[in-house]
Parts: C-alpha cells; sequence; structure tokens
C-alpha cells in the first residue's frame, strides 16, 4: 500500500487529478482486502463526493472573459457537505426553504398551470448573508453557484457592458446551476448616468431581457444593497423578495457560539455572559461578528491564552466600533456594562483596581 500511498502524492503534487483518483481507488481495495473496511469505505465515499465535484468544475472550465480585461467575470462554487446552514430569523429561513421546495417541485406546479419562475431577490445592509444565503440554496439543491459581481462587469464602453451580461447568461444557460447576480442595483444605477440615455436603456433591456429568458430548470437569484436604486421593472422578475437584516440578540448568541466552537472559551457554556455579550453586538452584521470573534480568537492564539474569556470579544468589539480607545475611563464603562467584573478589568488590562472602581462609582 506504500505504493499507492506514494502515486497519490505524486499525483496531488502534479496536479493530475485522476492519478490521485485511480490511486485512491486501488489503495481503498487493498484496505478492504486487508481487513480495513471502515477506512476503505471512508476512502470510496470521498472518491465518490470528489469525483462528482471534479466533474462539474470540468464541465465549467471555460468562463467567460470581459473584452477589455480579459479577465474571468464569474465564479464557481460547487458545494459539498462542510457547508453550514446559516444563522437567520425563523421567518426567513422558512421562506428560502419554501423556495427551495419550489424548484424542486416545478414540474408538479407546472401540471398545475401556474407560470414557473424560480428568481430570489435578497436586499439589506452589507455583511448579512445575501452571499450566504445563494450558496445555502446552492448546498439544499445540489447546484453549481455561478456568480458575477455586476460592478466589475461593467465597461467603460456600455456596448461592452451588454455583450458581457449576454455572455454570462449564455454560460449559465448551458447547464443547470444557480446563477448568482451580486451586485445588482449597479446596473439600475447606470440609468442615472451622464452617458447617451438610449446606450443605457440598451443595457438594462438587455439584462430583463435575458432575465426573461433565462432556463426554468435553473435558478436566478439577485443581490442588491441599494433596492431603492432598482428600476420598477425588475422587481417584477422576481418570484420571491427577501429582506435580511442584521442579526438580532438570540442570532447574535448563535452567531457568537457558532464561530468560536472550536475555541475553548468561558462564555458558551455561560448564558448569562453570553446574553451581555449578545448585547455589546447589537448593530452589527452577521459579518461583522464573525470578524469580531475571529479578531478575539486569533489574539489569544498569538498571546499565548489557553481559553478565550468574555473580555477578549468585548475588547475586540470596542476597537471594532471605535477603531480606537476613546479614553481608558470609557474602555473600562464599556466592560462593566457588558459584565466584566472590576477585577477581570483590573487583572486583564493593567488598570489600577481602584481606577476602574473609581469608574465604577460614575455609572452607579
Amino acid at each position: 500500500m506504500y505504493t499507492e500511498i506514494v502515486k497519490i502524492i505524486e499525483g496531488g503534487i502534479i496536479g493530475d487529478k485522476e492519478k490521485v483518483y485511480n490511486y485512491a481507488q486501488v489503495l481503498a481495495d487493498n484496505l478492504e482486502n486487508s481487513g480495513d473496511v471502515s477506512l476503505s469505505k471512508k476512502i470510496r465515499s470521498l472518491l465518490v463526493n470528489k469525483k462528482t465535484r471534479m466533474a462539474s468544475l470540468d464541465e465549467f472550465s471555460t468562463k467567460p472573459v470581459d473584452t477589455e480585461s480579459r479577465m474571468d467575470i464569474v465564479d464557481i462554487f460547487i458545494p459539498d457537505k462542510t457547508f453550514e446552514e446559516p444563522i437567520l430569523k425563523q421567518y426567513i429561513h422558512d421562506e428560502i426553504e419554501e423556495f427551495i421546495h419550489s424548484y424542486e417541485q416545478r414540474d408538479e406546479i407546472l401540471r398545475a398551470g401556474i407560470e414557473m419562475v424560480s428568481s430570489l431577490l435578497l436586499y439589506g445592509p452589507p455583511g448579512c448573508g445575501k452571499t450566504t444565503v445563494a450558496k445555502f440554496v446552492s448546498y439544499k439543491t445540489g447546484l453549481p453557484l455561478v456568480t458575477v459581481r455586476l460592478d466589475g462587469l461593467v465597461s467603460s464602453l456600455l456596448g461592452s457592458t451588454a455583450k458581457n451580461i449576454r455572455k454570462i447568461f449564455d454560460y449559465a444557460s448551458k447547464r443547470d446551476c444557480i446563477l448568482f447576480l451580486d451586485e445588482f442595483d449597479v446596473v439600475a444605477k447606470l440609468r442615472d448616468d451622464k452617458h447617451e440615455l438610449g446606450e443605457l436603456k440598451r443595457v438594462v433591456n438587455s439584462l430583463l431581457q435575458n432575465i426573461d429568458d433565462f432556463s426554468q430548470n435553473s435558478i436566478l437569484i439577485a443581490a442588491t444593497n441599494h433596492h431603492e436604486l432598482l428600476d420598477p421593472a425588475v422587481w417584477r422578475r422576481f418570484s420571491k423578495i427577501i429582506t435580511l437584516e442584521k442579526p438580532n440578540k438570540d442570532e447574535i448568541m448563535l452567531l457568537v457560539k457558532s464561530f468560536i466552537k472550536n475555541s475553548n472559551s468561558n462564555v458558551i457554556e455561560n448564558e448569562k455572559k453570553l446574553g451581555l455579550l449578545a448585547s455589546a453586538f447589537d448593530g452589527i452584521s452577521h459579518a461583522d461578528v464573525k470578524t469580531v470573534v475571529n479578531n478575539a480568537i486569533k489574539k489569544a492564539i498569538i498571546n499565548k491564552k489557553i481559553v478565550t474569556h468574555n473580555w477578549d470579544l468585548l475588547n475586540e468589539v470596542y476597537l471594532y466600533r471605535n477603531h480606537k480607545i476613546i479614553s481608558d475611563s470609557d474602555f473600562i464603562k464599556f466592560l462593566l456594562q457588558y459584565g466584566v467584573t472590576q477585577k477581570e478589568a483590573s487583572d486583564n488590562f493593567n488598570y489600577s483596581i481602584r481606577k476602574v472602581r473609581d469608574v465604577a462609582k460614575l455609572t452607579d
């Protein structure tokens, strides 16, 4: 079996996927023959999943490119079993599940004489999960996600922009997939541009026409942070419209638990500390919560700390909001407000206990 392992490593180093796959199959056979059935099954399971993934990626290997820059204008995401479901409000989760079920049962819906359009518009503040939702739909349906950032698609020549739009829809229409149009409002913004109006209309009309002609076997998802800029004609193209908002306290608690679960922390099992910490995060987006938690964990690792404490997380929340320590008194007040004891504030931030107590008296 050493030969197979060496060959698999060789294939991985030179990027020969078929060599890796073929010798892994041989290794699985040899393991099974030698009695290690459990490991053999695990390898075969990986091979089935990865072979499907490799085949899917090969189908998307020739991406459309921008005429001017010659850069790819789409990215491909292939879902796998490692994807974790997003933390969302229950009614939003239910709406997304309903959208997925309607796609999966589209033949029955069509037989009932109902027009079937699988299109979803997501809008809300930045960092609130629009891309994650698109990936979640990809994960649940098993469809590859073809992502287009429309802000990177717009050419200095409007005629080229219309051609790029056509390239993307032609590319996505060749196989069942999810076409994800990110920064969707950028085309609507063009209508207020100072360029020649007729050409601008042709760009928007090209987008709308391509949406209308898009395959019923695929899904269209669009996302925007600026829904107020969208043309009224755009809204009618979507069968489901969902607003994604910043997380509430309960969602923040779940997010913190999710992001810190692989790290040793003193807040996971302490609901009181977790609740106070979540209150400190109030008004921060899903993506910002992840950034803050990751910053705290990284700092704990750098400083050789075994545990990531609530005051470590609160320190990062404060810095994320203010980008600096406004004043020692303001920082101490913040820590005490969200559950750090006077002794903890003194011991971990080099403040004298007297100074901490003086601040505490002022806030009582």
